[in-house]
């Protein structure tokens, strides 16, 4: 890799560039975990545990069958075959959530259904397919239905096969005992999890709610997909991919159409907005366009002024524009607006700027709120080898995210498309971003590299 420039270049007027890392910094240092709430189980669905959660009562809670079969004693069926068949008495049926349970005597059985208690007496159950099932020929395919069986099953059965003590049976406290640990506090709550939870009797948990993200775009050229097109004028994508990449990420979105290049209107959709929000992100008019509105929206919202690029109002809003040390997605805003300084994320406008500063930025935040630990906070990332027909180029002073598909089984790299930031198909065919330093102005194929991996 060829190396130039410095890290921290500075802007005219004295304004310096921020480091990815510094506005990554920023942000997570203004976002903290949503407050916990008790939840049914399945409204906790994807929300993160707060509190550990023991087992009340074994599980299962009793010795059951596995099998649809006859609960047998091993000594009775001890030696049987189909030659030589041990021949039992039935003494009843013991179905799933059976309470008066039959006992098993010596040249005694009763049929047992998957999940239903061992009956006493019984050490065994032999499947069904092992015996004839009641009806005095070959092996049974199944057994007669108990409508057809008013007598519970009476009669005789043929075992052609001897059982082991203990077999087919699942033993009372086999998958979790009283007083295990079932879930840890952290634990994110994916269906094994609710099941796990409703299995040891639980109704409600204690979680961290999953963020509630606002996501809306920001231009009078955009036109909503499914709507015709007219001169000058483009689909909003951005709006979309962001509400799908806040999903992703574990929040609940709730996407705003777009808002025209009007800074009152533009003020007053995120204000009626902030009553849903946790975290508010909107993309476009950042940069420093005639038209880019939400810096003239947001700038807006106080002049006493909280550092560097900050604006502060009475009630501690605040919102920073400044210029990052990256490519793509140079121009980024960032601050905490309304009364309960709701976090904000001002993106820019071309789509795969704004997908990349997603990854880099809001993800991370929604990952905070929702209580996550730090080491799932961000993407998890990988060294690969670059796979590439010629050198990959970068920008001196700019850590630059390229779009790469990843192959694991090779530890290699290879690039997608080209570095535009208004490159969308390309972005849907990768599965990665490809890191750059910004030391780093020229990447030669063969040179590992950090690949942050998006699937």
């Amino acid at each position: 890799m060829s190396s130039s420039a410095p890290q921290h270049p500075r802007l005219a007027g004295g304004h310096r560039l921020w480091s990815v890392d510094e506005h990554l910094a920023d942000v997570l240092s203004a976002v903290r975990p949503l407050e916990p709430i008790e939840l049914q189980l399945l409204d906790a669905q994807g929300c993160v545990l707060v509190e550990d959660v023991t087992v009340p009562v074994a599980l299962p809670p009793f010795d059951n069958s596995s099998m649809d079969g006859y609960a047998v004693r091993t000594a009775d069926v001890q030696g049987a075959s189909e030659e030589f068949p041990a021949v039992l008495t039935v003494v009843g049926d013991v179905a799933a959530g059976s309470g008066e349970l039959p006992t098993v005597g010596p040249g005694e059985t009763a049929r047992i259904m998957t999940g239903a208690p061992l009956p006493p007496g019984a050490e065994a159950v032999v499947p069904v397919e092992w015996t004839d099932g009641g009806t005095g020929g070959g092996a049974a395919a199944g057994m007669t239905p108990a409508s057809a069986a008013p007598e519970h099953a009476g009669g005789e059965v043929r075992v052609h096969r001897a059982a082991e003590a203990r077999a087919h049976v699942r033993s009372r406290g086999s998958d979790v005992q009283a007083g295990d640990l079932a879930l840890a506090a952290g634990t994110v709550l994916g269906p094994p999890q609710i099941a796990l939870l409703a299995a040891i009797g639980r109704g409600t948990v204690r979680v961290r709610p999953r963020p509630r993200v606002v996501v809306l775009s920001t231009g009078s050229e955009l036109v909503q997909p499914g709507e015709a097109l007219t001169a000058g004028t483009i689909y909003d994508s951005n709006s979309f991919a962001l509400a799908a990449a806040a999903r992703d990420a574990g929040a609940i979105a709730y996407r705003v159409g777009a808002v025209a290049d009007d800074a009152d209107t533009l003020r007053a959709t995120i204000e009626d907005q902030l009553i849903r929000a946790d975290l508010l992100v909107t993309t476009g008019g950042v940069s420093v366009g005639a038209y880019d509105v939400v810096k003239e929206a947001l700038s807006s919202v106080g002049q006493s002024g909280a550092g560097e690029g900050d604006d502060e109002d009475v009630d501690g809003s605040r919102m920073d524009f400044r210029k990052l040390a990256m490519q793509p997605g140079k121009p980024q805003g960032f601050g905490t607006i309304g009364p309960d300084h709701t976090p904000l994320l001002a993106l820019p406008g071309n789509p795969v700027s704004s997908y990349v500063s997603f990854e880099l930025f809001v993800r991370p935040a929604i990952r905070t709120l929702m209580g996550l630990p730090e080491s799932e906070v961000r993407r998890p990332s990988v060294r690969a080898v670059l796979s590439a027909d010629k050198a990959l180029g970068s920008p001196a002073g700019r850590r630059q995210f390229l779009r790469g598909k990843y192959d694991a089984e090779s530890g290699t790299v290879a690039p997608v498309g080209g570095s535009g930031s208004h490159l969308i198909a390309a972005l849907a065919h990768a599965d990665s971003l490809m890191v750059v330093p910004e030391d780093v102005t020229s990447v030669e194929p063969g040179t590992e590299l950090e690949v942050v991996l998006l699937g």
